[in-house]
């Protein structure tokens, strides 16, 4: 019996994943993976066009139960980023659905076309032998912000550890049914996404595109979850605020959801407000990142403080270090420190980067980068990237994340980053980038004053610049890196 998937063999008529109107039971998706881990047993490593669609869920399966690392591709990836995937990773082939069209550098690699073929009886014993648990499972290659993409190798382990973790701080059990539109070639949507309704013996229902009518619908056909990003969860405060039938038919179906779950990025305070007030429901944030795979989360059963991530997930270390990487001890909910974690949720290495594998660490503790506060009580609040949300202002450490919620507070401001700018006098002068509700448009200084009003003056904007739009990733986290370009 496979080990990550324990239930895959019992249920055969169970639904297991529904695509749209395709629904694809049990039996059929472990005949499917099954004959098709057959097929690759001998691959070295295996690329995966990682589209929404089954077809990459049967594909990163059937990896995983032949003990193949499997290296997922985002379908929109550029030329020379995918050039660099090919040839870090250099897999043996590349499994897509038969109707998909590959760009050149994957076309050159022998292709097994991944089929959803009539329901089998797959025997178990009939794949690889169990393949070590600490083997590699999966090759995610992170967004190359010093530089190209870094390979990092997920081993089996961690996401055992990940999933059943979340399985005892979210309640997640068979009988769920998950809810979600995310892509499926990052850990969100795949790992979690996938992976997690497949070893508790649940369901995935994936929307294909997100929309507020969407989740509605799928929610009222018996959803049980929602994972989604902040983003999708701006959209869906949005709608419930619209009112009207949509707006009411979404809040019922949300407060009778078991659980709204959100990462990625922190999901900001006004966005919490708007849907706890439409829906009674309040959202579940929770901390993870490739590398890691999940660290914190509030608990299903527990206090959920909306701004907080929650507490350390139960097979996991965490602690807060300050700049000379002494341990902060005591939990203020004021005292900035960085995220360091040990735990089998660890990613093994990055691929082929001896030298940023060992700068990832410190005695055994990984490295996060980002900056968080912890309170008495353990629950974390995550400040930002040490890189791009810390800023050093006069003297002062500064979140970005705490005056970006704060300028969403004001009925003006649709969307907001801010971040650190060189400044001969301060070291760093804070700079937001605000998007302008409907309506007249503030004036910069009107939120300026808002800020330091609302936290402290040292805290208030140097300058806001008005734009039209954030740029952001798949996964909806602001690139402030390129704020200004172009």
């Amino acid at each position: 019996m496979p080990a990550l998937f324990p239930s895959l063999y019992q249920a055969p008529d169970k639904p297991a994943l529904r695509f749209g109107g395709r629904v694809i039971g049990y039996g059929r998706l472990a005949g499917a993976a099954h004959a098709l881990a057959l097929e690759i047993a001998d691959a070295g490593r295996v690329a995966v066009w990682a589209t929404s669609s089954p077809h990459t869920c049967v594909g990163v399966l059937a990896a995983l139960l032949a003990g193949v690392p499997a290296v997922p591709v985002n379908p929109r990836v550029g030329e020379d980023e995918l050039a660099h995937i090919l040839t870090d990773s250099t897999p043996n082939r590349v499994l897509a659905a038969s109707g998909d069209e590959l760009p050149p550098a994957l076309e050159a690699l022998p292709r097994t076309d991944v089929t959803l073929g009539p329901e089998a009886d797959p025997r178990p014993d009939g794949t690889t032998s169990a393949p070590d648990e600490n083997g590699p499972a999966l090759i995610v290659y992170t967004s190359g912000t010093t530089g190209p993409p870094k390979g990092v190798v997920v081993p089996r382990r961690a996401i055992a550890s990940t999933l059943d973790d979340l399985a005892d701080v979210w309640r997640w059990t068979g009988d769920d049914v998950l809810v979600h539109a995310l892509p499926l070639f990052h850990v969100h949507g795949l790992v979690l996404g996938v992976l997690g309704p497949l070893r508790r013996g649940g369901t995935l229902h994936h929307l294909g595109r997100f929309s507020p009518e969407a989740v509605a619908a799928a929610l009222e056909e018996g959803g049980t979850m929602v994972f989604g990003v902040p983003t999708m969860y701006h959209r869906l405060a949005g709608a419930l605020e619209a009112g009207g039938e949509a707006g009411g038919r979404l809040a019922a179906a949300l407060g009778g959801a078991r659980l709204l779950v959100s990462g990625s990025a922190a999901l900001p305070p006004h966005d919490h407000e708007r849907i706890t007030a439409a829906t009674g429901q309040r959202v579940v944030e929770r901390y993870g990142m490739t590398e890691t795979l999940m660290i914190t989360s509030v608990r299903a059963d527990g206090e959920r403080r909306a701004g907080t991530v929650g507490v350390p997930l139960p097979s996991v270390d965490v602690r807060l270090v300050d700049d000379e990487g002494r341990r902060i001890e005591d939990g203020d909910g004021e005292t900035v420190g960085e995220v360091q974690v040990r735990g089998p949720n660890l990613f093994t290495e990055y691929l082929h980067r001896p030298d940023a594998t060992a700068q990832a660490f410190a005695g055994g503790w990984f490295r996060t980068g980002d900056m968080a506060t912890r309170d008495a009580d353990g629950f974390y609040r995550i400040v930002g990237r040490r890189a791009t949300d810390l800023i050093k202002s006069g003297g002062y450490r500064i979140g970005a994340g705490e005056i970006e919620n704060c300028l969403l507070g004001h009925p003006g401001v649709a969307e907001a980053a801010v971040v650190g700018e060189p400044d001969p006098d301060l070291g760093e002068r804070i700079v937001a980038w605000v998007v302008p509700a409907g309506g007249p448009p503030p004036t910069e200084q009107e939120l300026v004053d808002h800020v330091a009003r609302r936290l402290t003056p040292h805290k208030r904007p140097r300058a806001v610049r008005f734009t039209d739009g954030l740029p952001r990733n798949d996964m909806g986290k602001v690139m402030k890196r390129e704020l200004g370009r172009g």
